[in-house]
């Protein structure tokens, strides 16, 4: 029998859902572009694709479909748009999918996505003329929140210089959007914005499995430590906790290798979740990272 584990999840740069929505915007956005130069039924292709899969208010002379609240999210009006958008979710998105596991992280990403069509469908016309909306933006501000909630003080360099904590910059970003509300002029779906973003503070302040600083600041955290094994990773997700094969960058562990005697004490997990929070779980040392496997299995 083969006593080598590896632990947990590993850490992948590009995870499956992430690369697998990158992949689908840009194959989306080339699909638009062809379509500015071609017809279908006597009209401009570009103009169908919005009519039936764009964001179309619920108003007379438009083409609403409930399918669109999930459709428009793939669509983007520039490469620009598409750029700042991919690069955000990369970035903002890689580290939260390696820890709460891809399907957690799809969900998360549908849901904000939503909620920023619902805001854009009901609210934004109190605003401003309803247009037709495209563009992961909504649900790409839930992914930015997310972040700045779980890793409030890592450091974000602006402009690849200027480093700033994720939760000034991010929540300097959020309060610009409320001021940009009512810039009609803008073009931007700024009420999109706010709602995929409240969409996933919410989300995380309900979802009892996910441990942030804030709940825990608030006490409200639905898995709080204490001094037992009973729950010793409030803050990592169902991916960490279960998964130890088919990794590529992890190490092997023995479990053999284990000196007799020795005890992992509930203040070595707690240091070791909250350096998780602070910088990652790819930046554990091969000690730390042994410490969260050993005591994982005293959950079974």
């Amino acid at each position: 029998m083969n006593n080598s584990y590896r632990p947990f999840g590993g850490f992948s740069v590009f995870p499956p859902v992430i690369k697998n929505l990158m992949i689908i915007n840009v194959v989306v956005f080339f699909i638009q572009m062809i379509a500015n130069n071609l017809m279908l039924g006597g009209k401009p292709l570009w103009y169908v694709l919005n009519m039936w899969f764009a964001l179309n208010p619920i108003s007379e002379g438009f083409n609403f479909q409930l399918w669109q609240l999930i459709t428009y999210q793939f669509m983007h009006g520039g490469f620009s748009h598409i750029l700042f958008n991919m690069f955000a979710l990369w970035m903002f998105g890689m580290e939260i999918e390696n820890i709460w596991g891809s399907k957690k992280f799809l969900i998360y990403y549908l849901i904000c996505g939503i909620a920023a069509g619902l805001a854009q469908l009901f609210i934004a016309p109190l605003y401003s003329t309803p247009a037709v909306t495209i563009g992961a933006s909504g649900a790409i501000f839930g992914v930015m929140i997310a972040f700045a909630m779980l890793f409030p003080d890592r450091h974000i360099f602006l402009y690849f210089l200027i480093p700033i904590r994720a939760k000034y910059l991010i929540g300097f970003l959020f309060i610009l959007e409320i001021f940009w509300i009512g810039d009609a002029g803008s073009n931007v779906a700024h009420l999109a914005h706010l709602g995929g973003a409240l969409a996933g503070f919410l989300f995380i302040m309900f979802d009892k499995s996910i441990d942030v600083p804030l709940k825990r600041m608030l006490n409200i955290s639905g898995h709080r430590r204490n001094n037992t094994f009973n729950n010793p990773f409030s803050g990592l997700s169902d991916k960490f906790k279960r998964r130890s094969q088919n990794i590529d960058d992890a190490n092997y562990y023995d479990i053999n290798q284990k000196k007799e005697g020795e005890e992992i004490t509930q203040a070595e997990i707690d240091a070791i979740l909250d350096k998780i929070s602070q910088s990652g779980y790819q930046n554990l040392s091969e000690r730390e990272k042994k410490i969260l496997f050993e005591a994982s299995k005293k959950m079974n």
